[in-house]
């Protein structure tokens, strides 16, 4: 794998942080979001290396809310604000963001290698099955493996959370994935160095 498959290429970042929780947040969860958020935007910086006209970042709340052809400076600035949600919409974010990412391609408009989408959450989303059949739908419409590649990165260890993102990485193909779209990760501290290769994972599993 090389690093050239992440160049010439689009960049989205969502953010599924949920604040509404029937029970009191796990202990240590916040300090971990705090480790979390370094993460990103180290791992943001290395998308604007590859993708210098900016990044596109949805916050998964509802209404959505997306940003543009930003950079590193707007995930922190984001970070400082309430970007949590009580009513986070997962579903709706990655619809939005795939259905903009094949508009593009279909008007011709999309880079050269395609895109990568990062997921930031903390729990588990809602409407599992539709997310599975959204991202089952968007195999359908890719030409090639590293056309478009979706990393979902956990933060804490919500155990039923992790049970689905699992299930994304290695049972998509069951659901009749014409490829393997989806990477997960646990979100720790991150050094630049680590960057590549997380994305790359993005791209092959």
């Amino acid at each position: 794998m090389s690093e050239t498959l992440l160049r010439n290429r689009d960049y989205t970042i969502i953010l599924a942080r949920n604040a509404s929780r029937t029970s009191p947040a796990p202990p240590g969860l916040e300090k971990l979001w705090l480790v979390a958020q370094e993460s990103v935007i180290v791992l943001a910086k290395k998308c604007e290396e590859f993708d210098p006209d900016g990044i596109t970042i949805y916050i998964a709340s509802t209404p959505l809310q997306k940003y543009e052809s930003e950079t590193s400076n707007k995930l922190a600035e984001l970070f400082q604000g309430q970007y949590a949600s009580e009513n986070i919409n997962l579903l709706e974010a990655l619809r939005a963001a795939l259905n903009d990412y094949f508009s593009r391609k279909a008007r011709g408009k999309t880079k050269e290698n395609g895109e990568i989408i990062t997921v930031i959450l903390d729990d588990e989303p809602g409407e599992r099955m539709a997310i599975i059949k959204l991202l089952v739908e968007a195999t359908h419409k890719m030409d090639n493996q590293e056309e478009l590649g979706i990393m979902f990165a956990q933060v804490g260890d919500d155990l039923i959370a992790r049970g689905f993102l699992t299930a994304l990485d290695d049972d998509l193909h069951r659901a009749d994935a014409k490829f393997n779209l989806a990477d997960t990760v646990i979100l720790a501290r991150m050094e630049e160095s680590a960057t590549v290769q997380l994305l790359l994972n993005a791209l092959y599993g």
